[in-house]
């Protein structure tokens, strides 16, 4: 199916997207998973990547925290379905983001806040 798809190409536009107006482009990713329609497989798989995010660095920032609770809020799962699969990050989903304006609020202090760091572009290795 993706015999003809070169990823490399598509990842690396993104990097250079990020590198270019990485404040936007999370605005706007947030935006996007606001009116996603994902199935809780599908969630489950986001919550995967920023967790491994997060911990790739083996340093967990409380700028991350907040880059997860974004994310967590705009889901439709649950956070027991959460907890049953990835049982160490109660403390992701303590509740802090009561309201919308609230999460409206810490979306425009985190964008403020956060510095985004320039991106190498990625080289895939392909298996002959």
């Amino acid at each position: 199916m993706f015999k003809d798809f070169d990823f490399q190409d598509e990842i690396n536009k993104l990097v250079n997207r990020i590198n270019i107006d990485g404040k936007q482009f999370i605005k706007n990713y947030f935006d996007l998973l606001n009116n996603a329609n994902l199935t809780e497989d599908e969630e489950l798989i986001l919550i995967d990547f920023a967790i491994q995010t997060i911990y790739a660095d083996e340093q967990v920032e409380y700028s991350e925290i907040k880059f997860f609770k974004n994310i967590r809020h705009r889901l439709k799962i649950s956070d027991e379905n959460i907890l049953s699969v990835y049982p160490h990050i109660e403390q992701f989903l303590e509740e802090d983001i009561m309201t919308e304006s609230f999460l409206d609020k810490i979306t425009s202090q985190y964008l403020e806040t956060a510095e985004i760091p320039k991106f190498s572009e990625i080289t895939l290795k392909v298996d002959e």
